[in-house]
């Protein structure tokens, strides 16, 4: 039974290890921008159904099947460390080709409701909120990270739909995120 532990603290601390240093190392180059008539004008995020449509006028352009956070089912993000997903509009803000996850787009959350909301509670109200890829290093995984919410509030797709994604959002493209 001893040794059975020590090899699965020696995975486990192996598995932190990879992933820290995968982090550091990065994504890799992002794709080009998609040319305009294939980019989206809003993303629309359905939570219960764990689905994410990229629309142009009121045509979609892809739809994702994505993970949320941990507590995404407990309703809207109400502040730091929560584990949930933000639910209203926002926009995409900036994006990161060097995050811990491959590539990021920053959702705008919190607006000045959400904010006032955790801070009335006494808490902070969070952010780096990112639709991104799997953890760097981790890609082989693609579609089973479906099986469960793993993120502590992002929207995560695999690495391949996060190129395309990356492609069709261009900065300040609006994003409704649905109960």
């Amino acid at each position: 039974m001893r040794n059975k532990l020590v090899v699965l603290a020696i995975v486990v601390a192996s598995c932190f290890a990879y992933t820290k240093l995968m982090a550091r190392v990065g994504s890799g180059s992002p794709p080009p921008d998609a040319p305009l008539e294939q980019q989206a004008d809003l993303i629309r995020v359905y939570k219960s159904e764990r689905r994410m449509l990229l629309l142009r006028g009121d045509f979609p352009i892809s739809t994702y099947r994505i993970s949320l956070g941990t507590a995404a089912d407990a309703g809207p993000k109400q502040r730091e460390g929560d584990e949930r997903t933000p639910e209203g509009r926002y926009e995409i803000d900036w994006r990161n080709p060097k995050s811990m996850a491959y590539l990021s787009l920053h959702i705008s959350y919190p607006n000045p409701d959400d904010r006032r909301n955790a801070e009335a509670g006494g808490f902070p109200a969070g952010g780096d909120i990112m639709i991104h890829g799997l953890p760097n290093g981790w890609g082989l995984f693609g579609n089973v990270h479906h099986l469960w919410d793993w993120t502590d509030g992002c929207v995560a797709v695999t690495n391949s739909e996060m190129r395309d994604i990356w492609a069709r959002v261009p900065n300040h493209t609006p994003i409704e995120i649905m109960p």
